[in-house]
């Protein structure tokens, strides 16, 4: 059983600047990955567990708002924010940024725009093969891949909740000394082969409801069943 008042949810975009250095792993939620965590018990177990949680949908901010829970977070702060932030912060001072996951066209082009973007860091990537689970030779290599780099900075990319079970899965064996991201298709809009929605969509909420219209097909499930769920689990399910 997940419960959100139990995850390290970061409250506001501000509090970035206060992660602690060293190994930390950073992960996100939103009303889908929440209805998905109810059914599957390791990815649960990945939430409850990393270092810090993100509110990337403003359905979690809002459920901690109705509820009335404290601490709360008061505003939602998405896998982007922490990617532009940490990616700035590395920048300003030099160093290595890992990327695993993602095809090989994404990660070439995340590196032709990260080299224009952010000169001072050095780029590393890795495509792990495409299927739903990896083999134990598939996560070797995985990990000899990042290992090998030694990277001042993490992103993990392999879409939810397969991301976040296999980064979980595997902590202990990724030796390194940096933030860890899970943030999926931050890895598509940065390489420009997914938009995003612009700028007052997110400021209005209404982020979720841009990538609605233009993939119906895609994610009408995730938006029409699946945020009347989120609010049945939040405010019906007994927990």
């Amino acid at each position: 059983m997940i419960n959100l008042r139990d995850l390290k949810i970061l409250g506001n975009k501000a509090l970035l600047a206060s992660l602690p250095e060293g190994k930390l792993l950073i992960n996100t939620i939103n009303a889908h990955s929440y209805n998905t965590a109810l059914e599957d018990s390791l990815f649960a177990e990945s939430l409850k567990n990393c270092d810090v949680v993100l509110p990337d949908g403003a359905s979690i901010v809002l459920a901690f708002k109705l509820k009335g829970w404290l601490p709360r977070p008061y505003e939602r702060v998405a896998g982007y924010d922490l990617f532009a932030y940490e990616m700035n912060k590395l920048n300003s001072r030099g160093g290595t940024c890992f990327f695993l996951g993602s095809t090989e066209k994404v990660l070439s082009l995340i590196k032709e725009r990260a080299a224009v973007d952010y000169p001072n860091i050095k780029i590393e990537t890795y495509s792990p093969p495409y299927k739903a689970e990896f083999s134990e030779e598939d996560s070797r290599a995985m990990i000899d891949a990042v290992n090998a780099a030694k990277p001042d900075l993490l992103w993990i990319g392999m879409t939810a909740p397969k991301q976040e079970k296999w980064t979980y899965s595997h902590w202990g064996e990724l030796d390194i000394n940096c933030h860890c991201g899970t943030i999926g298709a931050v890895f598509d809009f940065y390489a420009g082969t997914a938009k995003r929605a612009p700028q007052w969509w997110q400021d209005h909420c209404a982020e979720w409801l841009y990538r609605l219209i233009r993939e119906p097909k895609r994610m009408w499930r995730r938006y029409i069943i699946g945020n009347p769920l989120f609010i049945k689990n939040i405010f019906f399910r007994k927990s």
